[in-house]
């Protein structure tokens, strides 16, 4: 059975870091393709950063140059660091894993609408101005 379960979430003031872990059970996070994702009430979840199994990443553009996402083989988890925060990156954020082969850009555009993607329940991120 996949599990995914994050974590880091919470309160902070814009400009500041968070960093958020993603525990993964029942698959591996060095086999598989990895994202972050995130959404607000009312508006469609959106991809914010991909990871393959070869370690290359994609990010959003909105998020580009302040988040960095990376995984952990040992741990078997996923990491999203945000630095400098911005009230706009207020929203719920997503962990999730798919078993099949993509390059992170298509992962940003495709786990979302993809019946194989496993997903983790979330960690709210708030970001004050």
């Amino acid at each position: 059975q996949v599990r995914l379960v994050e974590s880091g979430g919470g309160s902070v003031q814009s400009g500041g870091s968070l960093r958020l872990s993603c525990a993964v059970s029942g698959i591996t996070v060095r086999r598989s393709c990895m994202g972050w994702f995130r959404q607000v009430p009312g508006k469609e979840r959106e991809g914010v950063a991909a990871i393959d199994s070869p370690g290359s990443t994609s990010y959003a553009d909105s998020v580009k140059d302040r988040f960095t996402i990376s995984q952990d083989a040992a741990r078997n988890t996923l990491y999203l660091q945000m630095n400098s925060l911005k009230p706009e990156d207020t929203a719920m954020y997503y962990c999730a894993a798919s078993p099949l082969s993509m390059t992170p850009v298509q992962a940003l555009r495709s786990m979302i609408r993809s019946g194989l993607t496993y997903w983790g329940q979330g960690t709210q991120v708030t970001v004050s101005s």
